[in-house]
């Protein structure tokens, strides 16, 4: 989230979002219409948020599940 975007979501907060996409911009849009103050809040919660997403990594894994198979190591008993 750069100052630029900052300012902008303070003076008119639809366009901070534009590039969010359309349900952002239309989020934004009837939140501004509701009143100046949360559009400014809904613009900087989606700047916020998209910038944290950015540093996430992609893949996402359960720790307590394994991702190979449990039996690789096992051998075969046949009775």
């Amino acid at each position: 989230m750069s100052l630029f975007r900052v300012l902008l979501s303070i003076i008119f907060p639809p366009l901070a979002v534009l590039d969010k996409g359309c349900g952002s911009v239309l989020i934004v849009l009837l939140l501004t219409c509701a009143g100046w103050i949360p559009g400014v809040i809904g613009a900087l919660v989606i700047l916020n948020k998209d910038s944290k997403i950015v540093n996430q990594p992609t893949i996402y894994r359960n720790p307590t599940y394994p991702t190979y198979p449990t039996n690789f190591n096992r051998t075969r008993c046949d009775y």
